[in-house]
């Protein structure tokens, strides 16, 4: 997977992270937050893209490393709803669904970091994985509030991740 698409995707996804859940901040603060999301939203993907044009074009992933990100794609559309279910029929805490959803997102970069071998996914995966930890303490805590402010915190994750692997990539 090419560090233009790449990056193309962690922005799509970090403004969808920000704008599901802005709207569950306070009042005051969730449209500020989404429209700041919008903007970094343009600025990421102005800057990837534009940073990256005069570059030659990588190889093309390796057929293992695709299976691998097909896998792990399948294993999160699979992951994602069945642990909402049980998050909200046997926990009772339909609440931790949104940090729920993060955790599985930080897990699926994981295996991305060697299959194709940039080691920046990893980094990502395990900061998305942290943000979860302590949105879903924060959502057991204080509820709905700490479950979006996750929500966003990984957006923005994703959203400067998009940028961080345009410098990484020629470093």
């Amino acid at each position: 997977m090419g560090q233009r698409l790449g990056s193309l995707i962690s922005a799509v996804g970090g403004l969808v992270f920000v704008l599901v859940n802005a709207g569950g901040l306070p009042d005051a603060l969730g449209p500020v937050v989404a429209l700041t999301g919008v903007a970094v939203f343009v600025a990421a993907v102005w800057y990837s893209v534009e940073r990256t044009r005069s570059w030659p074009r990588g190889p093309a992933p390796l057929p293992r490393s695709m299976r691998v990100y097909w896998a792990c794609v399948a294993a999160e559309v699979v992951a994602i709803p069945v642990g909402a279910l049980v998050l909200r029929e046997v926990v009772r805490r339909p609440v931790l669904t949104p940090v729920w959803v993060v955790f599985v997102v930080g897990v699926h970069f994981l295996p991305f970091a060697s299959a194709f071998g940039v080691p920046l996914f990893g980094a990502l995966g395990v900061s998305m994985m942290v943000v979860a930890v302590v949105g879903a303490v924060a959502a057991w805590n204080v509820g709905a509030v700490g479950a979006a402010a996750a929500g966003v915190a990984a957006g923005a994750l994703l959203l400067a991740f998009a940028v961080i692997g345009s410098v990484w990539e020629r470093s």
